[in-house]
């Protein structure tokens, strides 16, 4: 193996004054003839507490049979994750956010510490799929990050159910339509075993955004978690790194603006979640190209929506993938001229190669034809006025409303708001402003599922819209509108709302106001004082302390 493929790991474990470094690694197993060959992370985000990332220690042990055979070796390392779906509604909700940035950290720390020549990263729930590819932009090393798959639909009733489901019954149940019983036997059927939410939620979004970047391979995060072919898929990533260590192909080169530009597109044609505009500004920092909030809107708003998936639409990530898959999407995307084909991915082909070798299944109807998409428009548009100076991020797939002008009902956390909508305090008509749940407020930008779902299954969900400074679940659909910015425990407008405000949403002419004066909006902020930081100590007061604005991605570097 030639040494240029070493040029880190060698400074480790060459020559005589290594060799205490190499007497630890044979400690462990590993022998001579695997300490001469390149050393490739295997950072793995497996955690024994949800079916997200349960399966990832046998996608991992895959990883690195492909490793192994292209001439590598494996060093698996773990990281951190927390499910949104199992904290959602509750102080843990608050760590999520959080734990994008320690993911990140983490996996640039043990590359810097073990001189590793190449990573493959494996992620699975939500902030673990950012969290990796944040920390591969920021190394650039030879590297690409691989997606544990999409979890199974369950089945009640005769009908296919997901983790939606079971939210929207929660409110569903305190609003008297359903029984308990039949909630209960619901929350035992929804999840049927380990793989990712499967609608077109957060991870499935990032997963797909991702593909299109080009710095997953193509076709390789669509199998489904239990799919029997998912095991080829992600050996074949295994040896994939070596040969980006060949070719010295690195993450920036790949991380692109027209490559950024395609990842906006897919989650805009898939009525994707709004969390993506988190996580794409924070990649596009790591990787030092300039996004901008204007950027989604402008993308957004010449793509249509094509793919007809949950939370909006009809399908799951696994009606996706039994459809042509990604490479159906992105075909039909090229074919209208809306991706730049000329952008590189990890396999050494381009986007208009890879979308090429789309195959579609006869009949589907899970990717619409351009003549007939189900909107004409993206699924993410960018607001800006008076409340939103630094602009707010609605989701225009799943409802068709583009206007709400209503009173404002005003909470000062979420737990609060879903008091509210569980008393049935709440009428058609209002607003509900949900504040001091941004990244610096919450701290961690809570997600706001347990309201909007409860709204929606309270039967709210074409009456009342909903915005907040803190973000919402790739689950989430209707009238919402979240990272509204700046936040109010900056002191941003949205800190001076009281009960009865007219707030004005509207989407068609991109504007998010309150019918105040601009001298009233002033005089109240005058008198506003900061509410106490809910942690002095520790990784979430640290992280209160350095975050930036959810304009700017809600990054700590």
């Amino acid at each position: 193996m030639p040494t240029t493929l070493r040029s880190r790991s060698t400074l480790l474990l060459e020559g005589p004054d290594r060799a205490a470094a190499r007497s630890y690694f044979y400690a462990i197993g590993f022998t001579e003839d695997d300490l001469r060959k390149p050393l490739i992370g295997i950072a793995n985000t497996w955690i024994e507490m949800m079916p997200c990332n349960s399966h990832l220690r046998g996608i991992s042990e895959q990883v690195k049979i492909g490793v192994r055979a292209a001439g590598g070796t494996p060093v698996e390392f773990n990281t951190i994750a927390i499910s949104d779906g199992i904290t959602m509604g509750t102080e843990g909700m608050r760590t999520s956010l959080v734990s994008r940035e320690i993911i990140a950290d983490s996996i640039e720390l043990v590359a810097r510490g073990y001189l590793l020549d190449g990573i493959v990263a494996i992620s699975g729930c939500d902030k673990t799929i950012p969290g990796t590819v944040m920390a591969l932009a920021r190394l650039d090393l030879p590297s690409l990050m691989v997606y544990g798959g999409s979890i199974m639909p369950g089945e009640f009733e005769g009908r296919p159910v997901t983790i939606q489901d079971v939210f929207e019954a929660v409110g569903a149940y305190h609003a008297g339509k359903i029984s308990l019983e039949s909630l209960r036997r619901l929350e035992h059927v929804a999840c049927p075993g380990p793989g990712a939410c499967g609608g077109q939620f957060t991870a499935n979004t990032m997963a797909m955004a991702f593909e299109l970047m080009g710095i997953s391979p193509m076709g390789a995060n669509e199998v489904p978690a239990i799919d029997p072919r998912k095991a080829a898929a992600v050996e074949s990533a295994g040896r994939l790194v070596m040969d980006l260590l060949r070719r010295e192909l690195r993450p920036r080169q790949i991380i692109t603006k027209k490559s950024l530009e395609n990842a906006i597109t897919a989650v805009a044609a898939s009525g994707g979640s709004t969390n993506a505009v988190l996580h794409l500004l924070a990649v596009a920092r790591e990787a030092g190209v300039d996004l901008t909030l204007e950027d989604f809107d402008r993308v957004s708003a010449r793509t249509p929506i094509l793919a007809d998936l949950k939370p909006g639409g009809r399908f799951v990530a696994v009606d996706l993938y039994r459809a042509g898959g990604i490479r159906l999407l992105a075909k039909r995307l090229l074919d209208a001229g809306l991706l730049h084909g000329d952008a590189l991915t990890v396999t050494g082909r381009t986007i208009a190669e890879e979308a090429a070798q789309a195959k579609e299944t006869p009949r589907q109807e899970v990717v619409r034809s351009l003549s007939n998409p189900l909107k004409k428009w993206g699924g993410i548009a960018i607001l800006k006025g008076n409340l939103a100076p630094e602009g707010g991020v609605v989701k225009l797939a799943g409802h068709e409303r583009l206007l709400h002008r209503g009173p404002a009902r005003v909470f000062d956390s979420e737990e609060d708001a879903f008091d509210a909508v569980r008393r049935s305090a709440i009428k058609p008509g209002d607003v509900i402003v949900i504040r001091y749940e941004g990244p610096m407020g919450g701290p961690g930008m809570r997600e706001m599922l347990a309201v909007t779902a409860a709204l929606v299954g309270a039967g709210f969900g074409e009456s009342v819209a909903l915005i907040t400074d803190g973000r919402f679940s790739g689950a989430t659909h209707g009238l919402m509108v979240g990272h509204v910015a700046p936040e109010a425990a900056k002191g941003g407008p949205i800190a001076a709302l009281r009960d009865g405000d007219t707030i004005v949403i509207d989407a068609q002419n991109r504007r998010l106001d309150v019918e105040l004066s601009e001298q009233e909006l002033k005089s109240r902020l005058a008198r506003w004082t900061p509410p106490a930081p809910r942690y002095a100590t520790g990784a979430m007061a640290k992280y209160a302390k350095m975050v930036s604005s959810a304009s700017t991605g809600a990054i700590t570097g």
